[in-house]
């Protein structure tokens, strides 16, 4: 009699042939003595993605391929993911990240543990390459990552996230509609509907891949920022009535100046990407504040 699927580890995918087969890699070397599967959830990409999974069909009986391309977008991919999995648990993991030995062994026993559990990051190791690199900040390398407003709980990035499919089922999954951070919307709604907590698991360890490009780097910082403006809208106690008070467009107002007070201080490229990071996310929190018409915050 065949065993129950325990845990079903999901790759959203979206044109992502140069790195996908180093995931997979990573899988295929892993053990555990429960039944685990790997999907990979394609998400309409047209290029070799779809061929470099098929080459691990051999190598990785539990892998299965699925079409995940009715709508584009991370949260529809994963979601879709979790509708095919066979699993009574759910784990995510990117299609650009690496797993590193032992994490399925350890995000699964983590699971018999707890119901909704983050793994630690790495970011070094596949962003040695860049001197962007030594601008980034490692947000899960020691916990849980956290938010400066309402609902003031603990979150952590979509990669290496699990969880009992039932919580899953429950909350409805990640929220199709948010392009930005839906990992940490998600990570809220669990914590609030289902009263159940985010525990952090440092033995499992996943290798964070980051933009390599200034430029990518900027919009995708602008865009956290606008997404984060959304986030603090939608939980705040207080969204339904508008904040009139000018102080913090104050704030918004010295954080500026603060930083045209700093471009006389930097002498390496690594302090001007730092700088032209702070401006993007500036940026972001006045498009946001503009958009869902609410003040910039103080993040």
């Amino acid at each position: 009699m065949q065993r129950e699927v325990r845990l079903s580890i999901i790759i959203p995918c979206y044109n992502a042939a140069t790195t996908l087969g180093e995931q997979l890699a990573a899988l295929a070397n892993q053990t555990w003595e429960q039944p685990w599967e790997v999907i990979v959830a394609d998400n309409g990409s047209h290029d070799d993605s779809r061929r470099v999974a098929a080459d691990f069909l051999m190598r990785m009986p539990h892998l299965r391929i699925v079409d995940a391309g009715a709508r584009r977008g991370g949260a529809f991919a994963r979601n879709e993911g979790a509708r095919h999995a066979r699993g009574t648990a759910l784990a995510f993991v990117d299609a650009d990240d690496v797993v590193a030995p032992g994490w399925v062994a350890a995000i699964g026993q983590a699971l018999d543990r707890h119901p909704f559990v983050a793994s630690r990051f790495d970011i070094e190791r596949l962003n040695q390459h860049s001197w962007l690199s030594r601008t980034r900040r490692n947000p899960q390398a020691d916990g849980l990552q956290r938010v400066s407003y309402p609902p003031y709980l603990p979150h952590a990035g979509g990669s290496g996230l699990a969880i009992e499919r039932k919580l899953h089922e429950q909350v409805g999954g990640f929220d199709e509609t948010l392009p930005r951070l839906m990992d940490t919307d998600y990570c809220f709604r669990v914590q609030l509907q289902c009263q159940v907590p985010l525990t952090f698991v440092p033995e499992a360890l996943v290798y964070v891949r980051y933009r390599d490009t200034l430029r990518g780097m900027l919009r995708q910082t602008r865009e956290r920022a606008i997404a984060n403006v959304a986030l603090a809208r939608r939980y705040s106690e207080q969204q339904d009535k508008r904040n009139t008070s000018l102080s913090p467009w104050l704030s918004y107002a010295r954080r500026w100046l603060r930083q045209v007070g700093r471009l006389t201080k930097i002498r390496q490229r690594e302090q001007f990407a730092e700088w032209l990071r702070m401006n993007a996310w500036l940026i972001g929190l006045l498009q946001g504040s503009l958009q869902y018409r609410c003040p910039p915050l103080a993040i």
